[in-house]
């Protein structure tokens, strides 16, 4: 502990330190005359332990625990993840809330526009934190200005990827004028990719000839920007999908069905490497069932669903800060008619 204590550099730890070197001291000035009395005081047991309990060895104890644990709280809340590992995806400890941390891309002469990055979420935490931090600096790398949002999910009904880009899109604020819909497990390898204001229409960032899973020629998940007008012309995404897959091929249809040109990266060489995937389908398996009638009505279009009727409530709204990324949590609960979409629920 005294090499510790010496190690240290941060002053709240010192504080703690010092505390503990005058309680060591006064322990041992009680029980003996002189730092050299234990060896004679214990003549049978040297130990600390042996003989009777006392007041002062209770008393002891009782300050070293109450120390250890302060020191752990201080050291490990931090509100700042410095060591997330990127190779895995997995890191030691939790981000701390922040009541404010301004963000580091708020630079006006980046451009007149603002992103908004919306995350759809649920329960993807490894991911999330390698993410943010990347994702962050990525745009402030291609002077992006952006806010990300993490639309989190927090009902007990199946997850719906459109219903909470909804969501974001509504409480992404005035102060944004363009969104990303962007799924969490995608992280982009090329800078040459362009992330900025899509005026002519609609720009498919994560390409069928770019993403490393799907490449038929209607897909436009994975990353796709649009400016928030286009978005509320095709009013929005349906709310109709719960569990995995769909959602965006019907969007597609919205798409074309607004009349707006769909745009894709043109001179990237770098094909399927382009993005990594870092989701592990063996560690988090999607949800791919179809159950009651959902099997059928997966495949149409659904031509009133959308902001016009989406249904939600935000719980909670926290301000968090990862590896020096502001990141805004929006602990969402989605609301379900069982009547039209008894899917919501799996039996």
């Amino acid at each position: 502990m005294r090499s510790y204590c010496q190690n240290r550099g941060n002053s709240i730890t010192g504080f703690f330190c010092e505390i503990l070197k005058l309680l060591s001291f006064a322990t041992s000035k009680m029980m003996y005359s002189s730092r050299r009395k234990p060896v004679l005081y214990f003549k049978e047991d040297r130990r600390f332990w042996s003989g009777k309990c006392t007041v002062y060895k209770l008393f002891g104890l009782c300050m070293v625990l109450v120390l250890v644990s302060l020191l752990w709280l201080q050291l490990s809340c931090t509100g700042d993840m410095s060591r997330v590992v990127v190779d895995d995806g997995r890191i030691p400890h939790q981000p701390c809330p922040l009541e404010r941390q301004a963000s580091a891309a708020d630079d006006p002469s980046w451009g007149p526009h603002k992103l908004a990055l919306l995350i759809p979420f649920r329960e993807r935490f490894e991911e999330l934190l390698v993410f943010v931090p990347f994702m962050h600096t990525f745009l402030n790398n291609k002077k992006i200005l952006h806010k990300i949002f993490v639309i989190n999910q927090i009902d007990h009904y199946r997850f719906n990827r459109a219903s909470l880009i909804n969501v974001g899109y509504t409480e992404s604020g005035n102060d944004t004028d363009y969104i990303a819909m962007h799924d969490v497990d995608l992280l982009p390898l090329n800078e040459a990719l362009d992330y900025g204001f899509p005026e002519e229409g609609p720009f498919h960032v994560a390409s069928p000839e770019l993403h490393p899973l799907y490449h038929y020629k209607t897909y436009v998940g994975g990353i796709l920007l649009l400016t928030k007008q286009h978005y509320h012309m095709c009013n929005g995404m349906s709310n109709r999908f719960w569990g995995w897959g769909r959602e965006d091929d019907e969007f597609y249809r919205r798409l074309r069905s607004a009349g707006l040109q769909l745009f894709r990266p043109s001179g990237i060489k770098t094909g399927y490497k382009t993005f990594r995937h870092i989701h592990d389908p063996a560690w988090r398996k999607r949800d791919q069932k179809r159950v009651a009638a959902q099997k059928q009505e997966q495949f149409k279009v659904d031509p009133e669903g959308g902001l016009t009727n989406l249904q939600y409530k935000v719980e909670s709204r926290q301000e968090l800060t990862i590896s020096g990324a502001p990141v805004t949590v929006l602990h969402t609960k989605l609301e379900c008619d069982t009547d039209k979409t008894p899917w919501c629920l799996l039996n």
